[in-house]
C-alpha cells in the first residue's frame, strides 16, 4: 500500500529534499505558498481534502529571515505561529500525525552544555519566539500526533545558506571576517530529511532534537567549508559578533543533545564535518 503524506514548504530547501528522499512506499504531495495560505482554516482544509488520501503532513513551511523577522514581525508570527496552528488543527480533525520542523534559536545561548529537550526555551528574537508559538500552537492543537523536531544551523541544495555565502565571497575576496563566538551544530537537509520521514512513521510523538553530531563557530565552519571545497588563497579571521551586528541577536551556544533522537531511531546524523564533504561532493562545489 502507498501511503500519501503532504509535504509543505515543497519548494523551499528543506521540504524540496524532502519530497525528494519519500520512501519508496510513501507519495509525497508538494504543497507550495501557490496551492494554500496556510494561515487560513478553510485553504488548509481544501489543500487536504485535493490531496486526499492522506496518511501524515511533514510541515516545513515557515518565515526562516532571521533578521527579515524582526522588521517584519507580523509576518514572521502569521506564517509560523499562525499557519502551525491551522495545519496542527486540521491533522488533528483528521487524526493524521504531523512533523512540524522548529528551531535551536528556542534558546537563549546561556548553557554551557547541548540542550535537549526539556531545557526552558527563551527565545532572543522575533524569529525564536515565533517558532517557539508555533511549537506551542501545535501541541496545544494535536499533542498526541505531533513530533516537533528542532534543528540547527540547516544547509542543503535549493537554498540560500551559509555555505553557499562562504564560496561566493570566496571568489571576490582575499580575506574574509567570520563570527568566532557563536557555537552550533552545521546541519545538512541531506542529513535530516530521512530522518523526518523516520520520526513521522516510526516514532511517538513529542519533541526531538535533530542536529548533525558535533559542534562549531561560524569561523570554524567557515574554514571547513574552504578547506572541503579546496577553495585555496583566502584567509578567514574570527571576529566577535559586536564586530558583526545584525538586527535579530543569537544565541552564543545553541548546540542541540540530540540523545532522544538516537535513541529512538537507533542511530545518529552524521558528524556535521563528513555531512559537508558529501554535500560539497553531491553538488559538486570543489574547486578542480
Amino acid at each position: 500500500m502507498t501511503h500519501r503524506v503532504l509535504v509543505t514548504g515543497a519548494a523551499g530547501m528543506l521540504g524540496s529534499r524532502v519530497v525528494a528522499d519519500a520512501p519508496d512506499d510513501v507519495e509525497a504531495v508538494p504543497a507550495t505558498r501557490r496551492d494554500a495560505d496556510l494561515a487560513v482554516a478553510d485553504e488548509v482544509a481544501a489543500l487536504f481534502e485535493k490531496a486526499s488520501p492522506l496518511h501524515g503532513v511533514i510541515h516545513c513551511a515557515g518565515f526562516t529571515d532571521v533578521d527579515g523577522a524582526e522588521e517584519r514581525p507580523e509576518e514572521a508570527r502569521r506564517d509560523n505561529a499562525e499557519a502551525t496552528r491551522v495545519v496542527a488543527e486540521a491533522c488533528a480533525a483528521r487524526s493524521l500525525p504531523l512533523v512540524a520542523v522548529s528551531t535551536d534559536y528556542v534558546f537563549d545561548g546561556e548553557s554551557e552544555r547541548p540542550y535537549g529537550e526539556r531545557a526552558p526555551p527563551r527565545p532572543l528574537n522575533v524569529y525564536g519566539q515565533t517558532k517557539l508559538e508555533a511549537e506551542l500552537a501545535a501541541l496545544t492543537a494535536w499533542r498526541d500526533g505531533v513530533r516537533i523536531v528542532r534543528t540547527s544551523w540547516l544547509y542543503g541544495p535549493n537554498g540560500s545558506h551559509f555555505p553557499g555565502r562562504i564560496l561566493a565571497l570566496a571568489k571576490e575576496k582575499e580575506v574574509l571576517k567570520v563570527v568566532d563566538d557563536q557555537r552550533g551544530s552545521p546541519t545538512s537537509t541531506l542529513e535530516l530529511a530521512p530522518v523526518l520521514w523516520a520520526l513521522l512513521r516510526d516514532a511517538p510523538p513529542g519533541v526531538y532534537h535533530a542536529a548533525c553530531d558535533g559542534d562549531a563557530t561560524w569561523y570554524e565552519y567557515a574554514r571547513a567549508i574552504l578547506e572541503e571545497a579546496g577553495k585555496k588563497g583566502v584567509e578567514v579571521l574570527p571576529c566577535t559578533t559586536a564586530e558583526f551586528p545584525r538586527p535579530a541577536r543569537r544565541p552564543a551556544f545553541s548546540v542541540l543533545d540530540c540523545g532522544k533522537l538516537a535513541r529512538t531511531l537507533g542511530k545518529s546524523l552524521a558528524p556535521w564535518r563528513s555531512a559537508l564533504q558529501t554535500y560539497i561532493l553531491e553538488e559538486d562545489l570543489g574547486e578542480s
